[in-house]
C-alpha cells in the first residue's frame, strides 16, 4: 500500500515564503514520479509541479513559475515545494500526489494522494 503525506503548511503574509514537505511511504522500492496540485476554495484543482524520479526534469504551472520550487530527495523518497513571493491567490490546500508511471499535469495522471496541507497568504 502507498501512503502519501504532506506537510508544511500554514498562514503567512503576502511576499513570505513557506517550505512544503511530501513523503511517500511504501515497501516495495519503486520509484514513483511525483506531483503538486492546489485547489483553492470554489475552483478546480490546478497543477503545480511535476518531478520525475528518473531524471532531473521538473515541470511548472504557469501561474508559480519564478516563484515556486520543487526538488526531490530519493534516499528519503521525499519531494519538496519551496514557495517564495507568495500572494494571496495562492491560498490553497495543496496536495501531492504520486505514481508508477510518467509525471504528468493532470490530476488524472496520478494514483495516490495525500490528504492536503492548508496554506494561507494573508494580504
Amino acid at each position: 500500500q502507498v501512503q502519501v503525506s504532506e506537510s508544511g503548511g500554514g498562514l503567512v503574509q503576502a511576499g513570505g515564503s513557506l517550505r512544503l514537505s511530501c513523503v511517500i511511504g511504501e515497501r516495495t522500492g519503486q520509484s514513483y514520479a511525483m506531483g503538486w496540485f492546489r485547489q483553492a476554495p470554489g475552483k478546480e484543482r490546478e497543477f503545480v509541479a511535476a518531478l520525475s524520479w528518473k531524471d532531473d526534469k521538473t515541470y511548472y504551472g504557469d501561474s508559480v513559475k519564478g516563484r515556486f520550487t520543487s526538488s526531490r530527495d530519493n534516499a528519503k523518497k521525499s519531494v519538496y515545494l519551496q514557495m517564495n513571493s507568495l500572494k494571496p491567490e495562492d491560498t490553497a490546500i495543496y496536495y501531492c500526489a504520486a505514481t508508477l508511471r510518467r509525471s504528468g499535469t493532470y490530476s488524472r495522471d496520478y494514483a495516490y494522494w495525500g490528504q492536503g496541507t492548508q496554506v494561507t497568504v494573508s494580504s
